[in-house]
């Protein structure tokens, strides 16, 4: 509020300098049509009444320099000309605040919905998941978007936690909905379902069943997600993974950076209707004090100004940092520096610490 105030003297200095100086110039020189900056400049940091205080009171320095100018005959038709000019203008200015303020009302409770739409489609994981520490981030290549096709999810069971991370064909709200559907048919079914291989392939089929959906206009086989699920138990070292076209996640151990590759890949999920689709468990080591990332396309396939991809692997190598938040903070500013500050495609990454049971 303060610096607002502030910048209100700017208009009115500049009011009364042109006022000034126009009564002491010369008959021939006429500075009043200067009057017009003021409400201009109000536009930058004033709202409506604002605007419209100023520019009343720019039509009254005009009114002022009209009488002073002219004190032995009536105001002039160049003045009387240049006061309907700023009443003109003064109008518009306030009618520009005005529809300024209801577009950006109406901005504010898109950012609202789609907020709220994040919190409940994309759930935000929490810091510590059994003897897991976790941080996570969704980066949007939209800029005022909030959620987009990639997704992450995590669910508890009696033994450890499972979780998932995966990435929607395509952009836009049929996005938006295949990535809510799997979600809600992962939290639903993750802490059901006996095996890994069973929990992936009842998610193959939610994403079949909503292809055949009337009003879907894509035929099967164009829309398909990209998974990767584990199964983290509470006890032990393992981790159990399965990998359904999904970039494989990395482990950093002790300065050493590992990238686990799924001996037999599964298809994404969405085309177990069209493949036969055998959904092999991998299985790989994950310690105490190890960090595991798992991540989406939108990170490996991020290209700098010469079209280079983001070195994901040998970037972070090379990294001291071992806590998850840390270590994504950094994975953000660095990935941002490499794309020069707007990625093409959304990312969301995932980092997790096993800490001692």
């Amino acid at each position: 509020m303060r610096a607002r105030d502030a910048m209100v003297a700017i208009p009115l200095a500049w009011m009364a300098a042109v006022v000034v100086i126009d009564v002491l110039a010369p008959p021939g020189i006429h500075l009043g049509p200067l009057l017009v900056a003021a409400p201009a400049v109000t536009i930058a940091f004033g709202g409506p009444w604002l605007a419209g205080l100023v520019s009343a009171l720019a039509v009254a320095a005009q009114v002022i320099i009209a009488v002073l100018r002219d004190r032995d005959e009536l105001i002039s038709a160049n003045h009387w000309a240049q006061i309907v000019a700023l009443i003109i203008v003064g109008l518009s200015v306030v009618i520009f605040c005005v529809l300024r303020e209801r577009r950006a009302r109406e901005l504010n409770q898109v950012r609202y919905v789609s907020e709220t739409a994040q919190r409940v489609v994309l759930r935000p994981l929490p810091k510590y998941i059994g003897p897991l520490r976790v941080a996570s981030l969704y980066l949007a290549a939209e800029a005022e978007a909030k959620i987009g096709g990639d997704l992450y999810a995590a669910v508890r069971t009696d033994s450890g936690t499972r979780l998932l991370v995966g990435d929607v064909r395509g952009r836009g709200m049929t996005s938006v909905g295949d990535a809510a559907l799997l979600l809600g048919a992962f939290r639903a079914a993750a802490h059901r379902q006996a095996t890994l291989a069973e929990l992936a392939a009842y998610l193959d089929g939610s994403v079949c069943w909503n292809l055949t959906e009337p009003d879907e206009t894509e035929q099967a086989g164009e829309t398909f997600i990209t998974a990767a699920l584990f199964d983290i138990p509470d006890e032990g070292n393992k981790v159990n993974m399965i990998d359904c076209g999904h970039p494989p996640p990395i482990v950093v151990r002790n300065g050493r950076v590992s990238t686990i590759d799924a001996y037999q890949p599964a298809p994404p999920l969405g085309l177990g209707e069209l493949v036969h689709t055998n959904h092999h468990v991998d299985t790989f080591d994950f310690g105490v004090g190890d960090l595991l990332l798992l991540y989406t396309d939108g990170v490996i396939e991020a290209r700098d100004s010469t079209g280079a991809f983001y070195p994901l692997a040998q970037r972070i190598q090379a990294w001291p940092e071992r806590h998850p938040d840390a270590f994504l903070h950094r994975l953000r500013h660095d990935l941002l520096d490499h794309v020069g500050g707007r990625l093409d495609d959304d990312a969301a990454m995932i980092s997790i610490e096993r800490l001692p049971t």
